[in-house]
Formats: C-alpha cells, structure tokens, sequence
C-alpha cells in the first residue's frame, strides 16, 4: 500500500449552494446525522496514513480551524461533570499530536487548481492525497482503497452515472470499463460532456491520488472554465507523460455540497449507525 503521507483539502468555497445556512455556518461544519462532513474526510485520510493535513481555507471560515484545535478546556469540563460519553466522542474526532495540521489561505476564488497548488510548499513526497469534503463516501474508506492499488502517476475515483447526468461531471475517456475492473486506465478527462458525445459513463469525483509533477502543469496552466483553473486541466496536460488511472470505488458517495445529497447522507449514516448498535 502507498504510505499518503500529505493530504490536501480544499474548503475554501463558500457553499453557495446551501445558503442560507452558510451564510454563517462553513459547508464542510454541517452535520451527517451524527457528525460533520469534513470529519469524515479528516478520518478517511488518517485510515490512508496522512501524518500530514493541509487545509486551502478562507479568512472567513474561522470555525473550521476551531473545530480542528484541541479544546482542552471543553475537555476538563466534560470530564468534571461525569459526562464519560460525551468527551469519549470528543476524544473520537481528536487529531492526536502525531498529525501535523496546515493551513494556507486562498483569497481569491480561483479555482480547484487554484487551491491544490497553494499547498505545493507543504507538500512531501512523490505523491499526495487530495479530497473533496463535500463528497462524502461512506462505506470503506475511498483513498484507503486507492492507495492500496495505486500504481504511480495520477489516479482519480470514479463512478458510473446515468447518461441524463454525464453533463454534470468531469467524464474518462476510459480503456477499460469500470464496472469489471476497479483500477481503470484513461486516455483523459472531458469536462462536463453532453451525453451524445461523453466518451464513457464514468464520472470523477472528489479523492484524487497526484503525482507532484501536477504542480509543474498547475504552474502554467491557463484559466479555463469560469476564468477559473481547473485541476481536471492540469491533469489532462500531463497524459501523454504521466499514467493516468480511474479508481471504481466500493463506497456510496453523497453529493453534500446541496441540500438533497446532505439529507440522503444523513440518513445513510443513521443506517449505519443503527446497523452498528443492533451488532453490538
């Protein structure tokens, strides 16, 4: 198994897509039934072996490093009021001092590629891990499953979606199919193809596993959609050079970035919970 020693998260957005609520509250602190998104993301990258997380945030999301900080003083509370349960599941999502924690302001809107190459400084490694919070995937832990199998260069999770949906989505130009093989050779990505013309069904989504050599194409890439720059870009750049591989998880993942795919995580979660406890 690759050992992940950096992951990188990218919470800069401001979560547009769920306002009201993050009008106050960032995107990535809002509950699946029992705890927060960017929990889930935080833990599936310790399962991976990070010793290293960096976090491309905004000024304005102040929450997020508070509620990455160790808060002894909430602690000796818990713990003088007899509340056991309570500060075992404080303890639960508590980054122990063998974890390094990062954080690097993006000012500007810039874009996903934006955000990655700001972490560039901080990077170690051949290879780093990348992960999107707002696709929560519950199940076995996604970069856990692609370091396991990752075989150098660039490597990508994927699913398959339906044809209505292959617009929404950057698309493989795959070789090979997915659904018969868990790691899948590419020949690129297209960004949000219509469904006449997408070369396949299998559509990116947010665990990525990079060979350092992206920062080189981040460097000089161009802005792309929405003056924005794009990773998916800088990716594709790199084919011809470096591997690129899909990666057809075992996991269910939940679009949290929206209000739908917020509650259908939640539920599954509680699911899952409720599956735990009956086992017990």
């Amino acid at each position: 198994m690759t050992q992940l020693h950096t992951v990188v998260f990218p919470v800069a957005g401001r979560g547009t897509r769920l306002l009201p609520i993050t009008k106050s509250v960032p995107k990535e602190l809002l509950p699946v039934y029992d705890k927060p998104v960017l929990q889930f993301a935080v833990e599936e990258a310790l399962d991976a072996g990070a010793k290293r997380l960096i976090f491309v945030t905004h000024a304005s999301k102040t929450a997020i490093p508070n509620y990455l900080k160790p808060d002894n003083a909430l602690k000796a509370a818990l713990d003088g009021g007899g509340k056991t349960e309570l500060l075992r599941a404080l303890d639960d999502v508590s980054l122990d001092n063998t974890v390094e924690v990062i954080f690097v302001e993006q000012d500007s809107p810039l874009g996903l590629g934006h955000a990655v190459l700001l972490s560039a400084p901080h990077v170690t490694g051949s290879a780093f891990g990348v992960i999107l919070p707002d696709d929560v995937i519950l199940g076995t832990p996604c970069l856990t499953e692609m370091a396991a199998g990752y075989p150098g260069g660039h490597m990508i999770a994927a699913m398959k979606v339906s044809a209505d949906d292959v617009s929404k989505y950057g698309i493989f130009d795959a070789v090979a199919d997915g659904d018969q093989h868990q790691i899948f050779r590419a020949n690129g990505l297209v960004e949000k193809p219509d469904s006449e013309t997408a070369p396949s069904q299998l559509a990116a989504v947010g665990r990525y596993i990079l060979d350092i050599c992206v920062f080189d194409a981040l460097r000089t890439l161009a802005p792309g959609a929405g003056g924005e720059y794009q990773l998916t870009d800088a990716i594709a750049a790199d084919v011809g050079r470096v591997e690129l591989n899909g990666f057809a998880f075992s996991g269910s993942r939940y679009d949290c970035g929206n209000h739908a795919g917020l509650l259908q995580a939640a539920n599954a979660r509680a699911a899952q919970v409720g599956q735990a406890l009956v086992a017990e």
